[in-house]
């Protein structure tokens, strides 16, 4: 009898390729299937070569190579790609086959997908999968989410595949129904770009006000990697301030402007959709965007003129304040985060575990960090818990950390240096712990252009008012609703 593969995979791109070599390693078969056939016979005679490999040269081949349930997973690109190679496999499976989509497909897609693909009596599975290239090679985090029933078929694969933190504990589990773990994977990349934002405004404070080179930096960086901010991503860019071309900084040749693939603003909108301040992954998504008008900048940069820095202080104690506000700034964006996705999980039913996510990101993916131990032992305390700034232990940290944050907002805006995710999370903070924000007189303002209404402090909440604020109106409103 010819032997059948474990699980397959379409798209034998970078991520592709490392993924089904780590199945394999793991003891897996593994069918593979590329668009573009080649690939299929350059990866089996290639890296693929003396493995557990079953390369396939058609859709219908390659179903027939798995074993049942099927497993078929795509790591292709996100739209229309996916929904075509959902519509070439369906006609070959059977009742109960499952369809893995592990891409980074925009969670309402994932939603239309498990439904439909439900309807015609099959399961569907949309997982994010981070790590890079690397990490699909050495153990990825991995966010499933689709339909409950397909998990326990798909369950020992991708635990064995994926990182292993705190005692060989997966960084994978069940997310959720339908786009749930597309949805969690989305906030993680949203994350990742505040992340990655607030350690470029603080290497531009340290070079640009401190006057720090590279070597001083990559010190920097590496002194944070050993504390409270270790992480992969100030681990990397301790690696990349450090590294040289002809003896100076790679890093100060690569031009200043920033590409996206669209994900960060995808976590933005949704926010917006849902009403939740997602305001320094905002920010990083608009810095992006700036950056991208390089042209107009340097034309700009010899119109306008501002203050030019210049540093007089201690700057080792300064030092230390960039790492504070690097901090208390980190902890204010996966707060914001976090209430993202409590949000959605209402507006969806999803049951989220926000503990177990935290453990999911702890490992394999671009965000895993020390730091997510904390927020998994806040949820295991609270699973009920609004906000992370209410856990004791980060309300701790960003208290003690709240006089050097604003020195350093404070020295960056004197000294012209833009800083609009330190400074946006300053401002969430501020604005959260306040028991009175003047929407009162925005309230004023709506009602007296557009009768829209307003709520009074002496009245009961629920009961909605409307002043004749000139004299030439009348007395009807609006009627009272939230977008």
């Amino acid at each position: 009898m010819e032997k059948l593969a474990d699980i397959g995979l379409i798209g034998l791109a970078v991520m592709g390729e490392n993924l089904v070599l780590n199945m394999e390693s793991h003891g897996y078969t593994v069918a593979v299937f590329n668009r573009t056939v080649e690939k299929v016979d350059k990866f089996i005679e290639g890296r693929g070569q003396g493995k557990n490999f079953i390369g396939t040269h058609s859709v219908e081949e390659f179903v027939k190579s798995l074993k049942r349930p099927r497993k078929l997973m795509m790591l292709v690109k996100a739209g229309k790609a996916v929904d075509d190679f959902i519509e070439q496999i369906i006609p070959y499976l059977q009742p109960g086959d499952i369809i893995i989509d592990g891409g980074n497909t925009h969670y309402p897609d994932t939603i239309r997908r498990t439904a439909y693909v439900e309807s015609k009596g099959f399961l569907y599975i949309g997982t994010g999968v981070s790590g890079g290239e690397e990490g699909a090679l050495l153990g990825p985090s991995i966010m499933p989410g689709g339909s409950p029933k397909a998990w326990e078929s798909v369950k020992p694969i991708f635990q064995d595949i994926s990182a292993k933190v705190d005692g060989n504990v997966p960084c994978c589990d069940w997310v959720g129904e339908n786009g749930a773990g597309h949805f969690v994977k989305m906030v993680h990349n949203g994350i990742e770009y505040g992340d990655m934002q607030l350690i470029c405004e603080a290497y531009q404070i340290m070079k640009e006000l401190v006057g720090m080179t590279s070597d001083e930096m990559h010190d920097v960086f590496a002194d944070w990697n050993r504390g409270e901010l270790d992480s992969y991503l100030i681990e990397i860019t301790r690696d990349i301030l450090g590294y040289k071309e002809n003896g100076e900084a790679l890093v100060e040749k690569i031009l200043d402007t920033a590409g996206q693939k669209g994900t960060g603003k995808w976590t933005g909108i949704s926010a917006l959709d849902l009403g939740v301040p997602l305001t320094l992954i905002g920010e990083a998504v608009f810095a992006r965007c700036l950056s991208a008008q390089k042209d107009e900048r340097v034309i700009a940069s010899k119109v306008l003129s501002g203050p030019k820095p210049a540093f007089t202080g201690d700057k080792k104690v300064f030092v230390e304040d960039i790492k504070q506000a690097l901090f208390a700034s980190k902890i204010v964006s996966y707060a914001q985060g976090y209430v993202l996705m409590r949000e959605a999980a209402k507006e969806h039913s999803w049951n989220l575990n926000y503990g177990g996510i935290a453990l999911m990101w702890r490992g394999g993916c671009i965000i895993r960090s020390v730091f997510l131990g904390k927020i998994k032992e806040a949820f295991d305390k609270n699973p009920e818990l609004t906000n992370l700034l209410l856990d004791p232990f980060f309300k701790e940290k960003v208290e003690a950390a709240q006089a050097g944050w604003r020195r350093v907002i404070g020295a960056a805006v004197a000294n012209g240096i833009p800083v609009p995710a330190f400074a946006t999370a300053l401002s969430y903070f501020d604005g959260y712990r306040s028991e009175r924000l003047p929407a009162n007189l925005l309230q004023a303002q709506r009602d007296y252009f557009g009768a829209h209404t307003y709520e009074r402090i002496d009245k009961p909440r629920g009961q909605f008012f409307h002043t004749n604020w000139t004299g030439r109106g009348g007395d009807t409103a609006s009627s009272t609703y939230n977008v």
